[in-house]
């Protein structure tokens, strides 16, 4: 990693020109300097320092997984894009998530005025003026669209064939606590699949903050700072590092997940809660966590971090296995292999190896919560939206 920069609030936030993005070892840093403004020779703009910009293949149908001999998932993924490009949507899903971003890069060293939703459930003034941000630039690109903010609510026709589904600030609790794990989260629906999808993560921490930006195309690849990305190889639990999420409502799926948070703790290298879903979905991507699983999450909380993670040739399900949308209330994302691999159980026959699969566990307990009659129909669906589910 590069020289981080340090930084007051008594001046202009600036970046250094010094690569020092978190990466995988086998990727180089990149920076992506939030105030920069550069225009590639294609025509498009991003934000990072002028290095070439890896091919991106912009197609309009869905591909299978690169991992090979996996069981086949239905995907989640559009598979088209309408009358809009691929290449289209995605600069402008990204330019979206970027505004955002500045709106909290500008906030995250100052004090917080924090309100409340619930007793627990914070919301901040920087995620109201993220959204208000991340609204104009959909609006001024593409006016007749339908959207879905996590502040907001419903804005738009619902007669449009697509839905953008924003969170302005994934992770508010650590946000507001200096804790660095939260992000800007931007994915546009068309007819209810995700098309394209924008995450910008802020990593470090007081003083020191930074970006990542990932993003994705039906069909055409994941990417962190332009770097085409790949979900991780490990096919055994017990070799896995896991992540998952507690909702602010103490009800049977909380309960659920606590005795799933405990049983994956004892048979893989670990469980953690981060405490933001879009982030969290992300690392799966990114190849350094295996899986991550909650109940009960919204459509601006997944729309991004669903496409990214299967086009980085992660499988996305619901939590008992069966087919995903954003409208559901439960989601299992893993680097593909997990879902069906096996690994070695806790105890160990001497005769002959114990092995579970990861939806062995998970799915039993959330059909549990089925027969005790808990709702996981589709919710947040705006009323009249056309989808191909």
């Amino acid at each position: 990693m590069g020289r981080s920069l340090i930084f007051s609030t008594n001046f202009a936030l600036r970046f250094s020109q010094k690569p020092r993005s978190i990466l995988p070892p086998s990727l180089l840093s990149q920076s992506i300097p939030l105030n920069s403004n550069l225009q590639l020779q294609n025509g498009s703009q991003r934000f990072g320092l002028p290095i070439p910009k890896p091919a991106r293949t912009l197609c309009t149908k869905a591909v299978l997984s690169e991992i090979p001999n996996q069981k086949q998932y239905v995907k989640v993924g559009a598979q088209s894009t309408g009358h809009i490009p691929a290449s289209q949507l995605i600069e402008v899903v990204e330019k979206a998530a970027k505004t955002g971003a500045e709106v909290v890069m500008d906030a995250v060293n100052k004090p917080r005025n924090v309100t409340y939703k619930g007793l627990t459930d914070l919301v901040t003034d920087t995620d109201k003026k993220s959204e208000a941000a991340i609204l104009e630039v959909v609006k001024e690109n593409f006016g007749d669209h339908l959207i879905l903010g996590e502040e907001g609510g419903i804005i738009g026709d619902t007669s449009s064939d697509y839905l953008w589904c924003i969170d302005p600030l994934d992770g508010t609790t650590n946000f507001a606590h200096g804790y660095p794990s939260f992000a800007v989260s931007v994915g546009v629906l068309f007819r209810g699949k995700p098309a394209a999808a924008a995450v910008v993560e802020f990593v470090g921490g007081p003083m020191c903050w930074n970006t990542r930006i990932f993003s994705a195309s039906a069909g055409g690849g994941a990417f962190c700072n332009g770097q085409k990305i790949h979900a991780s190889q490990t096919d055994k639990v017990e070799r896995s590092l896991l992540v998952t999420g507690f909702g602010y409502e103490h009800d049977d799926p909380w309960a659920t997940n606590i005795e799933l948070f405990k049983e994956f703790t004892d048979i893989s290298r670990g469980v953690r809660r981060l405490g933001a879903a879009a982030v969290d979905m992300c690392h799966v991507a990114l190849g350094i966590v295996e899986a991550y699983w909650e109940y009960r999450l919204k459509p601006w909380d997944m729309a991004a971090g669903v496409l990214i993670v299967e086009e980085a040739g992660g499988v996305v399900t619901c939590m008992d296995g069966g087919k995903f949308c954003v409208f559901d209330r439960s989601v299992l994302v893993s680097n593909g292999v997990l879902h069906d691999k096996v690994s070695l159980s806790a105890v160990i026959s001497t005769i002959q190896e114990k092995r579970i699969l990861l939806l062995e566990r998970i799915a039993p307990a959330t059909e549990n919560l089925k027969s005790k009659k808990i709702d996981f129909s589709l919710w947040y669906k705006p009323e009249n939206y056309r989808t191909e589910l």
